[in-house]
């Protein structure tokens, strides 16, 4: 019994040398206190002990001296790591160090710091944002018409394309100085989000000159005659810009890139001139073809030596006006029915001065750097926005109509199976807008948050479709009737596009999310990897042993909270949600120790484990989404009538997560390693368990009640005043029908009671009004209320020549021996 105590005392001491990082020499003294007292407790002659000693003190020694341990331990380690270092292209490289990271860091290292995120300001706008918002955002929203635009024109009417110019839309990101807005990365999204409520085409065409493009990287690698010659121009609308990045040969992929520069002489403007002739193929270029200046990526080569020695330079941007002689564009691809402006162009022998070159000769060969850092800005915002929007319109859209529309003599939000459904999209845009918030939040804190940039841009492109896909269900023949009043179609086509575009999402999930997150938020990994391309024994010394020291801390912290279920866990909060705290600490530590023996026994090989890392990827995103719900739920003062999305959010993120760790454990190709993982960090089994179905119905009852959690949910989505609006008409018919709900439900009683015949409330107003049951003024309500549902739920419908008429005007496709003579 005493040798169990004192073993059971002996694994405690090791666990809390092990979770406090204890440093080298505290394990070495414990050791040897323990040698030195324990022939004292069981009357043992300690010279028994002599083999012990003789193990420790050189094996202390060497982990203490700096110089003995890295000649021993880090010398070999170093070069079997060289080895097993993954191959990495100049562009992957430039990708995985691009930006910055913030709060992802935190979840990675396996004990996040959450007074930290709470600390963090809350999203905020200005009042020359907001007025913006309230003013200009709406009166365009007002003036967008989505059917014309998409039916009829093709393209935003010219009235909108003026205004977008002359309210300076396309400069919301330049500063005032060169006439922009200057607005903060959370406006930016906001004004992205409302548009997206009413139009796809207009918040695309809105939000591509103020992301990835000319106007970002000229702010931050620009020449100062660039920045005053562009941006003035840029901010009001005079040019309008496009970025050429994607080709038929690379989109991913931009070591692929064919599109090539030559530095050569040449005469350009009477005069000869050093330059670059250039060649080129892109396409899929929204706002190219009615873009005045392009913004082009090429390989750039110096066979001559013009320049120097060197003949391949690498990948470069510049700035090209599209009049320029040799450049062929204007023609239009045609995305899923979107009207913004997209298409190919090409370029053939174009010559450019190198004054054209973004950032000058200075950043020539910097090119792919550049993009990546400026993506990590706009991929945190357009998209993000972009699907918010659509899931609050669908939040807001999809209730209201579940309440209005009735079968069975009931509103089908009152069905089980339909309210698991709205709860489930109710719960999505809680999780998409507070994801939103805390990434602009970064940004607008001066980072360039790379890691979650890919989360949001994946994660919440993906919850986007599964709320309009939810909400297409719930909306069944409403939905899929194409016309004026039908405000889900167009977005229900545009979803591929969203997925597609700023990063494929297949890509994003199963390499970039993991693959560049494990690199840049591990505290140790990037410094190790830096310290091995020197060959710099010293610095991997520390970094490794830095390392060891935090997996055994994280190893020792996720056993114990497996084994406690994070009951010891310290919260930053004492309030009802401090156990959602506790358990993504726990994830947290689980996450870390995974992650860590993923790397260790696949090596190189996780680069090329897509299922694997895919997983990993999922589990630090949703500890992401489940962060930034707990942060706005605090930011907001904590409304009670928030706390189920609060709940949904954190539960399914914990519940997800989970079932991906118990995915990894089961595919990891050391099965014994996934073994030990699954019995270590989850002793009792799952955890887990998915959201209720009670409390899918608190969330759908959210979205199906007029009320502040409702309106907190939808915030931004823009809601018209003209009466003949879709999205106005079902407003007013979900006020009615709230007005009418508990006349209605008197009636009811009145018909079981036997006071009124059964059947239909609607169709014996005039029966109670005569017994008294209601009043005329209540009829009149519920008569309103009736008409207002019927109005809404009908469908739109067009003479039968409409389609002949339209495809009259059609350009016709080439015969076959057309095509053949314009390929000779």
């Amino acid at each position: 019994m005493v040798i169990l105590l004192e073993l059971l005392l002996a694994m405690a001491g090791v666990w809390i040398l092990a979770a406090c990082r204890a440093p080298a020499w505290a394990w070495s003294g414990i050791f040897a206190i323990s040698l030195l007292v324990w022939p004292i407790l069981h009357s043992m002659n300690p010279w028994l002990l002599t083999p012990v000693w003789l193990l420790l003190i050189p094996s202390a020694a060497v982990i203490s001296v700096p110089q003995l341990r890295q000649q021993i331990i880090s010398a070999p380690l170093l070069d079997r790591f060289r080895k097993m270092m993954p191959s990495m292209s100049e562009t992957e490289r430039e990708a995985l160090e691009a930006g910055s990271t913030w709060w992802e860091t935190d979840l990675f290292s396996g004990n996040p710091d959450w007074s930290k995120l709470l600390a963090y300001p809350a999203p905020s706008l200005s009042e020359a944002e907001q007025a913006f918002l309230d003013g200009p955002v709406d009166e365009l929203c007002d003036m967008i018409d989505d059917w014309t635009i998409t039916q009829e024109l093709h393209d935003l009417p010219a009235p909108v394309w003026d205004f977008l110019k002359r309210e300076r839309f396309f400069g919301m990101i330049i500063p005032k100085l060169y006439g922009g807005l200057e607005f903060s990365a959370h406006a930016h999204s906001s004004v992205v989000m409302k548009i997206a409520s009413r139009s796809i085409t207009a918040a695309v065409t809105t939000m591509v000159p103020n992301s990835l493009g000319p106007a970002q990287l000229l702010l931050h690698y620009g020449t100062d005659e660039q920045k005053q010659y562009y941006l003035p121009r840029l901010a009001s609308g005079e040019e309008i810009p496009c970025f050429a990045l994607t080709g038929p040969e690379a989109g991913s992929d931009a070591a692929a890139m064919p599109d090539k520069g030559v530095v050569c002489r040449s005469l350009y403007g009477g005069r000869e001139q050093l330059g670059i002739r250039l060649n080129w193929d892109k396409r899929y270029i929204t706002l190219g073809p009615v873009a005045t200046v392009l913004g082009l990526a090429f390989k750039l080569f110096d066979p001559d030596h013009l320049l120097g020695s060197q003949e391949e330079l690498g990948i470069t941007l510049a700035l090209i006006p599209t009049e320029t002689p040799g450049i062929t564009i204007g023609r239009r691809h045609f995305p899923l029915n979107q009207a913004f402006m997209n298409g190919p162009n090409q370029g053939c022998d174009v010559f450019i001065p190198l004054e054209w070159i973004i950032g000058g000769q200075a950043r020539i060969g910097h090119g792919w750097r550049m993009l990546m850092e400026c993506l990590a800005d706009g991929r945190s915002i357009s998209l993000p926005a972009l699907s918010t929007g659509a899931g609050k319109l669908a939040s807001r859209a999809t209730g209201a109509y579940a309440a209005i529309r009735r079968q069975f003599k009931s509103p089908i939000g009152n069905f089980e199976g339909v309210a698991e459904v709205l709860g489930r999209i109710a719960g999505n845009t809680y999780s998409m807008d507070a994801a939103r918030g805390l990434t602009t939040l970064a940004i607008d804190s001066g980072e360039k948050p790379a890691v979650a940039s890919a989360i949001v841009k994946y994660h919440l492109t993906e919850r986007m479709r599964k709320c309009v896909d939810d909400a297409m269900d719930i909306h069944g023949g409403r939905g899929i009737c194409m016309g004026p009043r039908n405000y889900l179609a167009r977005i229900y086509q545009a979803i591929p596009i969203s997925i597609t575009v700023e990063g494929a999402n297949i890509l994003t999930r199963s390499l970039i999310i993991f693959g560049q997150g494990a690199l840049r938020c591990h505290p140790n990994l990037m410094e190790e990897i830096r310290a091995a391309r020197r060959h710099d024994t010293a610095r991997f010394d520390s970094a490794i042993f830095q390392h060891a020291s935090l997996l055994t801390s994280n190893f020792a912290r996720a056993s114990f909270h497996g084994l406690t279920g994070a009951r010891f866990v310290r919260s930053p909060i004492d309030f009802e949600e401090s156990s959602y705290y506790r358990q993504l600490t726990r994830l947290s530590a689980a996450f870390a120790v995974t992650s860590e023996v993923a790397l260790m026994t696949l090596g190189s090989s996780l680069k090329r484990r897509e299922a694997l890392s895919a997983r990993l990827g999922d589990i630090l995103s949703l500890m992401y989404i489940a962060s930034a719900a707990l942060k706005r739920f605090s930011d907001q003062q904590r409304p009670t009538a928030d706390r189920p999305l609060l709940e949904w959010t954190v539960t399914d993120a914990l519940h997800q997560s989970e079932q991906r760790l118990m995915e990894v454990f089961d595919n990891l190709p050391h099965r014994l390693a996934g073994r030990v993982l699954k019995r270590t960090l989850f002793p009792w089994g799952s955890s887990y368990r998915t959201p209720s179905d009670l409390l899918l119905q608190r969330c759908a009852r959210v979205i199906l009640r007029y009320g502040s959690a409702r309106d907190r949910l939808t915030d931004g989505v823009f809601i018209s005043n003209d009466n003949s609006d879709a999205l106005a008409q079902i407003e007013e018919a979900f006020e009615k029908d709230t007005a009418a709900v508990p006349i209605i439900a008197r009636l009811r009683n009145a018909m079981r009671n036997g006071e009124l015949t059964a059947g239909d409330p609607e169709q014996h107003l005039m029966d109670a009004i005569s017994i008294g049951i209601i009043d005329k003024r209540e009829a009149a309500l519920v008569e309103a209320a009736t008409a207002a549902r019927q109005q809404v739920i009908s469908v739109d419908d067009f003479p039968a020549d409409y389609w002949k008429e339209k495809r009259d005007s059609w350009p016709k496709s080439p015969t076959p021996s057309q095509r053949a003579n314009q390929s000779m």
